[in-house]
């Protein structure tokens, strides 16, 4: 491939489903997933993916036994090849709502990142919508490690602004185990968002910041739910 043409994407899979287009892309030597012709996310980093899971389990109370996680969604699989390196996590469970982006993962490219971890014993695919699955489910989880949006004030599509509004970060709460921790990624730092969060009922709210080559750093939301 000449010099000029290394850099372009070419479309490997475009999809239309419930919650509008996805397309997973191909640049050089790394895979790229749209949506709504928004920019996702792409392989070719992963550092603020890994520091969802594992500022995650370092909030945790210390002796907690295999504690369970629900990370959302799938994306590239970064965060849940992470969460499975770590043997101290028990039930690792993955909310992902695109057919599209499981099956680009179990028959598809994204298989050489993620194959290993989907064939854990841990590992648990729930093909749902989060936002739908926090309000229905009577599942606990110690962690909730979150990353369905480029944050909290710009979701792939309307229907994920609820996750963030009071009612959304309470049926987080919900779901957690006393002393969880909820851990949200974002392309950006939000203050309000952080407010939010306490004036849902979570405690020891901070930031972690991973810096980029151009912007704004990314980061991770955390908070506790108090026992």
């Amino acid at each position: 491939m000449p010099a000029t043409d290394a850099h372009r994407p070419v479309v490997l899979d475009r999809r239309e489903g419930p919650y509008g287009e996805v397309v997973l892309r191909e640049r050089g030597d790394h895979f790229e997933i749209i949506a709504n012709g928004c920019f996702l996310m792409d392989t070719s980093d992963g550092r603020s993916e890994r520091l969802l899971i594992d500022a995650a389990l370092a909030a945790l109370p210390a002796g907690r036994p295999a504690p369970s996680v629900l990370i959302g969604g799938l994306g590239v699989g970064f965060s849940l090849v992470r969460a499975v390196t770590e043997p101290r996590w028990g039930r690792i469970a993955v909310v992902e709502r695109e057919q599209a982006v499981v099956d680009w993962h179990l028959t598809g490219p994204l298989g050489r990142i993620s194959g290993r971890a989907l064939a854990d014993p841990r590992t648990e695919i729930l093909r749902t919508d989060l936002v739908a699955h926090l309000r229905t489910t009577t599942e606990r989880y110690d962690a909730l490690c979150l990353d369905i949006d480029n944050g909290p004030g710009w979701t792939v599509t309307q229907d994920n602004e609820s996750l963030y509004s009071p009612s959304g970060l309470a049926a987080c709460r919900e779901r957690l185990t006393p002393g969880g921790v909820l851990a949200v990624w974002s392309a950006q730092p939000s203050a309000d968002f952080g407010d939010a969060m306490r004036n849902a009922g979570f405690h020891a709210v901070t930031t972690k910041e991973v810096a980029v080559a151009r912007g704004v750093p990314d980061v991770v939301h955390l908070a506790l739910r108090n026992h």
